[in-house]
């Protein structure tokens, strides 16, 4: 069945509304399905699940904190229950209190209405937007990488490349689903004279990137020899389109505007006794005040770095991430960026844009608490190594006076063995 959709939200900072949270992201499921001159009758049943590093109300709840109940339209806005948000159970009088405002049997989560379970088996799961996909992608691929914007990415490819093509259609997508990536999507990789490339977007600065390149192009590179039934083994050169690996960083952390990253740097053994294998990333610096020629060239990624600039001046001004996005967006809609592509799109540039900022709050996270694990784990390593030496040298001090090996081994720690070979 496809009357349901879901949208599944990663929260790693406390909020405080969270209730509010989730009205707004069923708004926007919501606008999502409802297209102009469609009746409301066609919306679908909408979820919205939040998924948290912690439990904020401490009670060691295993279902989930908010739900929604399909009500009449007048009703809709107030189809969160606030008294989880207090503390409270919500009972089934609670439930069919609420329900009897508007005619409707209403269920709470513990009473689940019979004859559901296939389906929900079958409920489709869907990200907000017209597009129905297993990895969500971030607003960099959703511009440049879709069948339906092959102009953009045309446009970017002649900026770096300085040529001059006018047929989008020479482009070939050929972008990996699921490799390496688990959550959301910023890769594009696509195929035009003899060209393989790969444009990614970073918004932190990842000095992996020559690596993570080069499993991805070996992937491109099976399936591209599949599908030309090549064959390996013969005495003949296969000929290969020619690679080309781009990154597009606009993080926070201050970087030269073009950055050259060389697998070779991660070789264990030093480069100059390695061999002569080499693969590498060109980085690009996208922030304001960088690459001024590139923007020239290409208007849809100079477009995409000022609406991500004005998130960020936002943030900065102290705006909450919802009114940060939100701003930044009626902006790029007056500005008319990318041809209007924003007002047309405003619902699910919206979600992308929230969800990028929790994905990159999870990184963030994920990395100090890494971070701060190895701190941890190097203070205690460094401990124990000073108690050892400590040990070792008053071992030796005892033995210098003639204090007996047993003795010795007691009072240090040490075992006879370790004393005796002093």
């Amino acid at each position: 069945r496809n009357d349901r959709s879901f949208d599944i939200e990663m929260q790693v900072i406390s909020e405080k509304n969270l209730p509010l949270m989730a009205q707004y992201y069923q708004s926007v499921l919501d606008i999502s399905f409802l297209h102009p001159g469609k009746n409301y009758d066609s919306l679908k049943e909408s979820f919205v699940i939040f998924l948290r590093l912690e439990d904020i109300y401490r009670k060691n709840f295993e279902k989930p904190d908010f739900f929604f109940c399909k009500l009449c339209l007048f009703f809709k806005i107030n189809t969160i229950y606030r008294y989880k948000e207090k503390g409270a159970e919500m009972t089934v009088n609670d439930t069919e209190e609420r329900g009897k405002k508007c005619g409707k049997k209403l269920v709470p989560p513990d009473c689940p209405q019979k004859d559901t379970s296939e389906a929900d088996g079958q409920a489709e799961l869907s990200a907000p937007g017209s597009y129905n996909r297993q990895y969500q992608d971030r607003l960099f691929k959703a511009i440049f990488g879709r069948e339906e914007h092959k102009h953009w990415l045309l446009s970017l490819y002649n900026a770096l490349n300085g040529s001059s093509y006018t047929d989008p259609s020479a482009i070939e997508i050929n972008t990996i689903e699921g490799i390496i990536y688990v959550t959301m999507k910023n890769d594009i990789s696509f195929l035009i004279d003899s060209q393989l490339n790969l444009y990614e977007q970073q918004s932190s600065y990842n000095p992996n990137m020559p690596l993570r390149g080069l499993m991805y192009f070996a992937e491109l590179y099976q399936k591209h020899l599949t599908r030309q039934d090549r064959d390996l083994f013969t005495t003949a050169t296969v000929k290969i389109p020619t690679p080309n690996f781009v990154v597009f960083y606009n993080g926070s952390r201050r970087m030269p505007g073009v950055t050259k990253l060389r697998l070779s740097d991660a070789f264990e053994v030093p480069p100059e006794t390695a061999g002569d294998f080499e693969w590498t990333a060109t980085m690009l610096n996208i922030n304001s005040g960088y690459n001024k020629t590139l923007f020239q060239k290409c208007k849809p990624l100079y477009h995409y770095s000022c609406y991500v600039d004005r998130v960020k001046k936002n943030v900065r001004s102290g705006m909450t991430k919802e009114k940060a996005v939100s701003e930044a967006v009626n902006f790029a809609i007056q500005n008319d960026f990318l041809d209007g592509y924003f007002k047309l799109q405003k619902a699910e540039v919206l979600n992308m844009s929230l969800t990028e900022f929790d994905q990159e709050a999870y990184d963030r996270h994920r990395f100090n608490e890494g971070k701060e694990v190895g701190i941890a784990e190097g203070i205690e390593k460094g401990l124990a190594e000073g108690r050892r030496d400590n040990a070792l040298q008053n071992a030796r001090n005892f033995k210098y006076k003639n204090i007996p090996v047993d003795i010795i081994a007691e009072c240090t720690g040490l075992t006879i063995e370790q004393v005796n070979a002093l």
